[in-house]
C-alpha cells in the first residue's frame, strides 16, 4: 500500500520527502478541491461549500487510490451572494489565476494528472471557461480534469435524498436538505435547527438562472435559499456524499 493509499494524503501535512516518496511510488495523481465562503441562508455557516469540498476530496482520493489531495481554495466565485453579509468572492480571473498556479506548481514537481472540482456549484461555469487556458501551460503528458456538470450533480443530489427517505422535491442546489444534511454530518454544531426555513421550491428558469447571474441570488429568492432544509438527517448527509463521491469517481475514471 503506498502513501498515497494510506491517511497521509494531504500535501500540506506531508514533508516534501513525503511527497517525492509518494510520487515514486506512483501517486501522479493530485485533487484540487475549491469551495466558497457564501452566505447559506439563516441556518448554516458560510463555511459549508469548503467544507463538503474538503470531505469529498478524502473521500474520492481514496476512492481512485495513489492519488494526493492540494490545499482546498476555501474561496471561490460568489459575485450571486454578495448581497448577504460575510460572503467573500473572488472575481472569475482571480480564480483562474490561483487554478493556473496550482497547476503548473504541480506540474513541476512531477503530478501527471490533475483533478479539478468544486463543492459550490456557483464555480462550474468557471471552472468550464478557464480548463482550455490551464491545459495549454502544462507540460506535455500533464491531463487537467474538471467535473462542471451541475445538472447530474444535482440529479444526484435528489436521487440520494429519496433513496435516504427525504423529499427529493426539497432539493434546490443551496441551503437546502441536501446541503443542510451534508452539514449536519460534517459539522453538526454549526448547523441552526430553528432557523430553518422554505426557500425558493422548484426548477429555476433560465430567464431567471439569467436573472440570478446578473442581479445576484436575492432576485430569486429572499433568504438565500434554494431548496428547502426542513427533514434535513445525518442519514442523508452521508447518502449524499457518498453519492457524490461515486459520481466524480466514475467522471474521474474510478
Amino acid at each position: 500500500m503506498t502513501s498515497a493509499s494510506s491517511d497521509r494524503i494531504h500535501l500540506e501535512l506531508m514533508s516534501f520527502e513525503d511527497v517525492a516518496a509518494a510520487l515514486a511510488k506512483g501517486a501522479s495523481t493530485v485533487l484540487i478541491p475549491c469551495g466558497a465562503v457564501e452566505q447559506h441562508g439563516p441556518h448554516l455557516p458560510l463555511c459549508m461549500d469548503a467544507d463538503h469540498a474538503e470531505a469529498l476530496a478524502v473521500t474520492v482520493a481514496r476512492r481512485l487510490g495513489d492519488t494526493l489531495i492540494a490545499p482546498t481554495i476555501k474561496v471561490g466565485y460568489s459575485s450571486h451572494h454578495l448581497a448577504f453579509p460575510g460572503t467573500i468572492s473572488l472575481r472569475a480571473e482571480t480564480l483562474g489565476a490561483i487554478y493556473l498556479d496550482y497547476c503548473t506548481s504541480l506540474a513541476r514537481h512531477g503530478f501527471k494528472r490533475m483533478l479539478l472540482f468544486s463543492g459550490h456549484i456557483g464555480n462550474f461555469p468557471v471552472l468550464r471557461d478557464m480548463l482550455p487556458r490551464l491545459k495549454s501551460v502544462v507540460p506535455d503528458g500533464v491531463e487537467i480534469e474538471a467535473f462542471v456538470d451541475s445538472i447530474a450533480w444535482i440529479d444526484t443530489w435528489r436521487a440520494a435524498v429519496k433513496a435516504a427517505g427525504g423529499d427529493p422535491a426539497a432539493v434546490g442546489g443551496h441551503a437546502d436538505i441536501a446541503e443542510t444534511s451534508l452539514m449536519m454530518r460534517l459539522r453538526p454544531d454549526s448547523v441552526q435547527r430553528d432557523r430553518f426555513e422554505r426557500g425558493y421550491i422548484g426548477a429555476l428558469t433560465e430567464q431567471q438562472l439569467e436573472l440570478m447571474w446578473k442581479n445576484g441570488i436575492k432576485s430569486v429568492t429572499r433568504n438565500g435559499i434554494i431548496g428547502d432544509p426542513n427533514g434535513s438527517t445525518v442519514a442523508i448527509g452521508d447518502a449524499c456524499l457518498t453519492a457524490i463521491t461515486d459520481l466524480l469517481a466514475r467522471s474521474f475514471g474510478g
